[in-house]
């Protein structure tokens, strides 16, 4: 599903008016959405009309202008008690001004906040049956000041609306500003901006519900030349899960090859082959140290191995013959994923950078691999193939040499600059997934916190690795594997809870979760 961010949605609306729908209509238009979801609220509350208690908080801009074509109808339809707050300043805009004019004399209308109104403001929130915030809009950047903060935190029984999205939200980059409004669901106008998509601001939306204003369908080309930004969902996959015909065999879904593991970290080369098995890779081939893949044939038998030589702590070897070895395989394969549990030392690091070199498939790179590139970041440039990094924001951190605090702050921003400058598709992990590449962004909604747990990035990397071996193109087969990944892993959470589940339940679920798709 396409999304916006803040600026894309200014140019949407500006052509909107080119193509003869006027930002006037736009606003009467949300205004008529906003009064039916209120109807849509007060009917099964059983509230007579004379009953039911509308509070609108409304801005300066045109949210505040929404909020009055909206009380103005509401007020027509018989609704008496209805409020009208006006925050921040009187109506700054024509269009604002005009439907600030257009009210009628019944609906009830505070002015400001300055103390003598403060108990009128405080009162009118603490009865209101449905509070609506309109007092920032999508172009909300910075931080709310004291007395916004303050009225924010009024206690209140209110079934709480946001317009677009709650005041203190950064529209889109999913950050927000102290004593954000904190709504039970937010009516977004038009289309999902990609804030929205983010924590925290995700959390402070509540339920998200995306209403047409009749922007018309030509008005979204005015962005299509620039960086596209889209919620995953099934029509995300490029056809993944691929249809198997009559006559296929296993040469027919690719060979991926999983370079990782250690004498000391088994598991996660077992559960990267297992997650490539289990999204459908044709062969899955094993490179480790002797004793991981001992451990690994135990639990994935469907895989072969390539056993190369460890140091003595445990951890693979690049000497000639692993070279040998590792060239032979990475020409027959189809897609490769390095770096889980393998650990960072000179080898390790040689391995890799051996890896990005030699590879003519997509090469993903996840945990340790990446750490790994993080201390010679050149490798990235030394390279005939397509690369998929896949960090969470404390590997983010090491490849931009930022702090993790850093990173948090900035997701959006972090995964499409390192993205767009060395030319790979970063999968920037954590609630929210944001899967970039030089020309678009994606975020996943799929997925819980019981995934929390050490492994589940390893089981991502393994369907990841599957997509790209069976001819899915790479950012395709990030955006696919990130989604059947939370899938899986919400029906892991529907089985097992999110506390008692493991990254196993995960690769278990994958059934579960490409019969959804196939639904």
């Amino acid at each position: 599903m396409q999304i916006v961010n803040t600026e894309q949605m200014l140019k949407i609306e500006k052509q909107s008016e080119n193509l003869g729908v006027s930002r006037k209509e736009l606003m009467q238009n949300a205004g008529v959405a906003i009064a039916k979801r209120v109807l849509q609220i007060c009917k099964p509350m059983d509230y007579l009309t004379e009953c039911a208690k509308i509070v609108f908080l409304a801005g300066n801009g045109n949210n505040g202008g929404d909020c009055f074509a909206a009380a103005k109808i509401l007020s027509s339809r018989g609704y008496i008690s209805v409020t009208v707050i006006n925050l921040v300043k009187k109506p700054s805009t024509q269009l604002t001004k005009e439907q600030f004019s257009l009210l009628p004399d019944r609906v009830n209308v505070i002015t400001g906040y300055n103390p003598d109104n403060l108990s009128f403001v405080r009162s009118a929130i603490a009865n209101a049956d449905v509070l609506i915030d309109g007092v920032f809009g999508t172009g909300f950047k910075g931080s709310l000041d004291h007395e916004l903060i303050e009225i924010f935190s009024f206690e209140t029984r209110a079934y709480k609306i946001a317009i677009d999205i709650p005041s203190g939200g950064n529209a889109s980059s999913g950050n927000v500003s102290e004593g954000c409004f904190i709504a039970n669901e937010t009516l977004c106008l038009g289309c999902l901006k990609f804030g929205m998509t983010q924590y925290p601001l995700k959390k402070y939306c509540g339920k998200i519900i995306i209403t047409d204003i009749d922007i018309p369908l030509d008005a979204y080309s005015v962005v299509d030349n620039e960086r596209g930004y889209f919620l995953l969902d099934k029509t995300s996959l490029a056809g993944f899960p691929r249809k198997r015909s009559n006559d296929a065999h296993k040469g027919s879904f690719g060979t991926a090859l999983v370079i990782g593991g250690s004498n000391s970290m088994r598991g996660a080369a077992a559960l990267a082959a297992l997650g490539a098995l289990r999204s459908g890779a044709g062969l899955v081939k094993v490179a480790s140290v002797g004793k991981c893949i001992d451990t690994v044939s135990t639990l994935a038998p469907e895989a072969t191995y390539i056993e190369i030589n460890s140091d003595r702590d445990g951890f693979m070897s690049l000497d000639a013959d692993t070279k040998k070895l590792l060239l032979k395989a990475i020409k027959k394969s189809t897609a490769i994923v390095v770096g889980m549990g393998m650990g960072v030392t000179n080898d390790t690091k040689y391995i890799v950078r051996f890896v990005i070199e030699n590879a003519l498939c997509p090469v993903i790179v996840d945990a340790d691999g990446i750490n790994c590139i993080a201390s010679d970041i050149n490798i990235l440039s030394d390279r005939k193939c397509e690369v998929i990094l896949t960090p969470h924001p404390g590997e983010m951190a090491r490849l931009m040499k930022c702090s993790v605090k850093s990173i948090a702050e900035n997701r959006l921003e972090s995964a499409e600059k390192f993205a767009a400058t060395h030319g790979v598709t970063v999968v920037l992990k954590g609630a929210g997934t944001i899967i970039a590449d030089k020309n678009s962004t994606s975020a996943n909604h799929t997925g819980n916190p019981g995934m929390s747990k050490g492994g589940s990035g390893d089981v991502l990397a393994g369907i990841i690795a599957s997509a790209a071996a069976q001819g899915i193109p790479t950012y395709s087969a990030a955006c696919a594997g990130v989604y059947i990944h939370g899938l899986a892993g919400d029906k892991a959470a529907e089985k097992y809870g999110q506390e008692a589940m493991l990254p196993r339940d995960i690769i278990s679920c994958l059934p579960d979760a490409f019969r959804i798709l196939k639904k």
